[in-house]
């Protein structure tokens, strides 16, 4: 195998692939990356963990046709720190041993032949009769929106997925994890009309918001075969197991409406979580929370530390109400409100609390207090 590329073109190639590798493989081939050349002057790298695959293809002078895997973490380094100019990769016939020259500079590496890497990840169809464009802004955007409270333990559970629902126009994605709930509308000008729910792993979400700058296309289209899920751009394939099961019905667990009201300035109430939360006790990451009088004070303390406590000026007249949460839950709501300022609907010391941004946007997160002692 021998090709000549662009050392962008391959670095871009790689980053696109390489986090679909395996971070706890028992195969070793999984934390490599498969290059195989094309007939029509391409070069296609893959990349699987078994559960998520993402597959690319880049334009490259091919002289010489073949397959190879390389590990990821090394393949990446070494062309990142390559001269900016042509990139040659050569393999003798029925050798593992990879050498890679650009300009002055020349590598020896050893890679695992192509023929231990999984094939059955590229069992797939796309069958055109169950795909449809999606718009890609309004879906990452949702995405970002309402997958974070996605549970992060292992990747069977269906609380570990978001669930993703099309329906006439209309896209609402959702996540869990038992103690918060996110969940987002969005409307769509593209896409399917019957409704369709799919509840997709998170960590392959996320992907593919991480890899959506390298698309440059205004949709994705999506493909369901069986228990696998597809997203098609021009260039980048990526293919993932599908959870099933039925998800927790979250739109019956938010409230119609809550007692108490508070609109409160997005960044002030950011910053005073990150003073306050110098001082809370790292087992719990609790801190405590007083609304009365059109103030928030906020407080945290560990008893072998001290105690830390901050006090700013919101919109608040109902009855004062002390109230406590696991500090990290609501930075991360706070973090991905695009508004100013927050409506936080209260109840009592232990009912769900919501959070929705004081604007047009269709995004409500719900978070459980804890039990203050």
């Amino acid at each position: 195998m021998k090709f000549i590329i662009g050392k962008e073109d391959l670095l871009n190639g790689i980053r696109i692939v390489e986090r679909a590798t395996s971070q706890k493989a028992v195969q070793p081939v999984l934390y490599n990356i498969l290059l195989e050349t094309l007939e029509n002057n391409q070069v296609r790298l893959s990349a699987t963990d078994l559960v998520l695959t993402v597959i690319t293809k880049v334009d490259a002078q091919v002289q010489e046709q073949g397959k190879i895997t390389l590990p990821a973490k090394k393949i990446n380094e070494i062309v990142s720190k390559l001269g900016n100019d042509l990139v040659t990769i050569e393999v003798e016939e029925g050798s593992t041993n990879v050498t890679i020259t650009c300009q002055k500079s020349k590598f020896d590496i050893i890679g695992i032949s192509a023929s231990e890497f999984p094939q059955d990840v590229f069992n797939y169809e796309i069958d055109d009769t169950k795909c449809f464009d999606v718009e890609l802004n309004p879906f990452l955007k949702g995405i970002k929106q309402a997958g974070f409270a996605a549970a992060s333990y292992e990747v069977s559970n269906l609380l570990s997925g978001i669930v993703c629902e099309f329906n006439d126009g209309m896209l609402e994605i959702a996540s869990t994890d038992g103690n918060r709930l996110a969940r987002v509308r969005e409307k769509l000008t593209s896409g399917i009309k019957e409704q369709t729910q799919l509840i997709i792993p998170s960590r392959t979400l996320n992907e593919l918001l991480k890899m959506s700058s390298f698309i440059d296309e205004e949709t994705v289209k999506i493909c369901k075969d069986k228990s696998t899920i597809i997203f098609k751009s021009e260039r980048i394939l990526t293919i993932s197991r599908l959870l099933e099961g039925q998800f927790p019905r979250y739109n019956q667990l938010i409230p119609s409406e809550s007692p108490k009201k508070a609109v409160v300035n997005v960044s002030q109430l950011i910053a005073a979580l990150e003073r306050v939360s110098v001082m809370v006790n790292d087992k719990t990451s609790i801190v405590k929370m007083h609304f009365a009088d059109n103030e928030l004070t906020l407080t945290a303390d560990t008893p072998e530390a001290g105690k830390s406590e901050d006090t700013i000026d919101i919109e608040y007249t109902d009855e004062e109400l002390l109230i406590a949460f696991n500090y990290k839950f609501v930075l991360d709501a706070l973090r991905i409100i695009e508004s100013d300022e927050v409506i936080i609907g209260l109840n009592a010391p232990l009912s769900a609390t919501v959070l929705k941004p004081n604007s047009e946007d269709d995004f409500i997160c719900l978070i459980m207090p804890v039990q203050i002692r």
